[in-house]
């Protein structure tokens, strides 16, 4: 698991090269591209056919986590490293939110007060980290990167619902591929392609598909056989790592404000899990699939 997240940091950066010379859509394009043909490989060698009883549970399920996905890159594109990363990491924030309003919808008179409490924290944290690192020109990046959280719950919500209905792992994960690459084909006609190539272009798009592939792959197998609260712990990792990253490679600022809204961050999305795995023990386990 702490491989896993040090993988998905160093997608970020690869994501965070591959901007400075493709568009947001080529690089969803070819994380799908990487990750497809991964996972058709995959699928065959274990055995497990690519056809689904469910194409529309995974049409909703790519709808929304690749839309997610584009948006969580669009931000790297534009903020630091280490915010991108935290906020597309308040999804289990976000999970906590759905919660609370699936209890007010059904008309529940008890509503745990420490939930409300994490999505609190959580925002608090988000305020803090907002603040001191975006600048004006930034804060569409920084919205578009919480909205790629809360569309990240979403898709983990779907991914639960796949695995109950008995869809293998290597399957969710090709079909989501393929979203990938549908959506980023469909904006090259108001994107246009690149016709330039560099070698630090491509080397970025290939670590991009390569680096998420194996950190998911790493992921999936770490919640298969390990605890579910430690892995959800050790997740937060990829944070920290996204921190190094961006100071020595892009120069992020690290502000003492920042760095305790982060910690806020964390802590509620902790805790969030934690509350909601009291609640339903198989949410966490089928919500591993992240990128």
């Amino acid at each position: 698991m702490a491989l896993a997240t040090l993988l998905f940091a160093a997608m970020g950066v690869g994501v965070k090269f591959a901007s400075s010379h493709y568009a947001t859509g080529e690089i969803v394009f070819f994380r799908g591209l990487v990750g497809a043909v991964a996972m058709a490989l995959l699928a065959r060698r274990r055995g497990i056919a690519l056809a689904t009883p469910v194409p529309a549970m995974h049409l909703w399920r790519s709808a929304v986590g690749v839309t997610a996905l584009g948006l969580w890159f669009y931000a790297i594109a534009g903020l630091p490293l280490a915010t991108a990363m935290t906020l597309n990491y308040m999804s289990s924030v976000w999970m906590a939110v759905f919660l609370i309003g699936g209890a007010v919808m059904l008309g529940r008179s008890s509503i745990d007060a420490r939930l409300v409490a994490t999505v609190l924290v959580g925002f608090v944290g988000v305020a803090l980290i907002l603040r001191p690192t975006i600048e004006r020109d930034q804060l569409w990046h920084g919205l578009l990167g919480l909205l790629s959280g809360v569309l990240s719950a979403l898709a983990y919500l779907q991914v639960t619902a796949l695995g109950r209905v008995g869809e293998p792992e290597p399957r969710v994960v090709f079909y989501f591929s393929l979203g990938g690459m549908t959506a980023g084909l469909a904006t090259l006609p108001f994107t246009g392609l690149s016709t330039t190539h560099t070698f630090e272009g491509v080397v970025s798009l290939l670590a991009v598909g390569i680096f998420a592939t194996a950190a998911q792959l790493m992921m999936t197998r770490a919640y298969a056989i390990g605890r579910t609260l430690v892995n959800a712990s050790l997740q937060y990792l990829g944070i920290a790592y996204a921190f190094g990253f961006g100071v020595l490679l892009f120069d992020d600022p690290v502000t003492p404000m920042a760095l305790a809204g982060t910690a806020l961050v964390i802590a509620a999305g902790l805790a969030a899990t934690q509350l909601r795995s009291r609640a339903a023990p198989t949410d966490a386990k089928t919500s591993t699939l992240e990128s």
